[in-house]
């Protein structure tokens, strides 16, 4: 093993390329204290270990060694080495030699690691746009939801609430059947739980009885959740500069389209697939049994959905770039620049596969 090298191929004087001074190729650095090539260095090193007296078969010590003689006479290139400046103390022992092959091992393992997980193998663009989506989510969603604060509370359910007008049966006519619609929503039932910071614990469960109400009390509640949300989504689209390039018609018609969506994506990042709670910080919400109706028909599907997406462990970067992908969705009714919009989301796409085939080897990428 040798010195590494400290020169490259430029020679200071002239520009030209370094020569070894052994046998006159073409040299890849200082070896053993001389400028020297691949082959001399290597020469050298076995020839020292060997320790054996070597002679010169042809002219007594005089063979001129050049590139293409150089292998016809061992004594006389090992004479060539050792006049040239080569030093047997500079060969490092078997033993020095893979600890410093360790060394630099360790150190390549070190620097792949210190690279954010993931971005192994992605290009810099790739890399660029990861950071920029990772930071318009760090801007605008807080998981602990510290800043969920002025909400509102349900009351504790009585008779005397009445339903409100918008759930009310339209007079005379229910083109929709909004009867049923309005009897299974409202007896959706839903429990909540609330961690003071004292460590105390308020708990709402749903009333036991099914008259039609069960939903009522947690519609304020529900409401000033679904503002903080939506609030946070809009704030997300506007920290992209991909998104505040594209026209204000277009950014309020990919809005209208993929809040929900988004919604759902970020409550999956809260969802506790153990519990089937969502864990929104100090509160945490479950849904009671689904029992059937126009309510198990829908929420029997989002339920699945949280659970295998769950289960498939995604990374933050994962659950981003998703995001991007449910946002640029270029068939939102409204959409003029929607070939603009295509190409952005099939680069976000494209972002994630590579980015899960950086990070899931096969098969689990699938």
């Amino acid at each position: 093993m040798s010195e590494k090298p400290t020169t490259n191929f430029a020679n200071e004087e002239d520009g030209g390329p370094q020569i070894c001074r052994v046998c006159g190729d073409k040299a890849n650095g200082y070896h053993f204290n001389v400028m020297t090539c691949e082959g001399c260095k290597g020469f050298f090193r076995r020839a020292m270990k060997r320790n054996v007296r070597l002679r010169c078969p042809f002219r007594k010590g005089t063979c001129e060694i050049t590139r293409k003689t150089r292998r016809q006479c061992q004594a006389c290139r090992l004479r060539k080495c050792l006049e040239s400046g080569m030093k047997k103390e500079m060969i490092m022992s078997d033993t020095a030699v893979e600890q410093r092959r360790a060394l630099i091992k360790r150190k390549k393992r070190e620097r792949i690691a210190a690279q954010p997980l993931g971005e192994q193998g992605l290009t810099e663009e790739q890399r660029s746009l990861i950071r920029e989506l990772m930071d318009a989510q760090k801007k605008t969603f807080d998981s602990t939801f510290s800043h969920f604060k002025d909400f509102r509370l349900p009351e504790v359910f009585s008779s005397g609430h009445e339903i409100p007008e918008f759930l009310q049966t339209p007079p005379g006519e229910d083109p929709v059947n909004w009867s049923q619609f309005k009897e299974d929503l409202c007896t959706m039932k839903i429990s909540l739980q609330l961690r003071g910071e004292d460590g105390s614990v308020w708990n709402y469960k749903p009333p036991a009885n099914s008259d039609g109400k069960e939903i009522i009390p947690l519609l304020p509640h529900l409401a000033d959740m679904s503002t903080y949300m939506f609030k946070g989504i809009i704030n997300f689209a506007k920290v992209i500069s991909y998104f505040r390039d594209l026209p204000i018609e277009d950014q309020i018609s990919l809005l209208k389209g993929a809040t929900i969506e988004l919604c759902i994506l970020r409550f999956n990042m809260m969802f506790n697939a153990e519990t089937g709670t969502w864990e929104c910080g100090r509160l945490a919400y479950c849904l009671e049994d689904v029992e059937g109706g126009f309510q198990k028909l829908l929420l029997d599907p989002m339920m699945k959905f949280h659970y295998m997406l769950k289960k498939l462990q995604l990374h933050k970067e994962e659950y981003v770039l998703m995001q991007a992908i449910s946002l640029f969705s270029p068939d939102r009714p409204g959409v003029v620049q929607r070939g603009v919009v295509e190409q952005l989301q099939e680069r976000f796409a494209i972002t994630l596969k590579a980015y899960i085939e950086c990070i899931r080897p096969q098969p689990a990428h699938r």
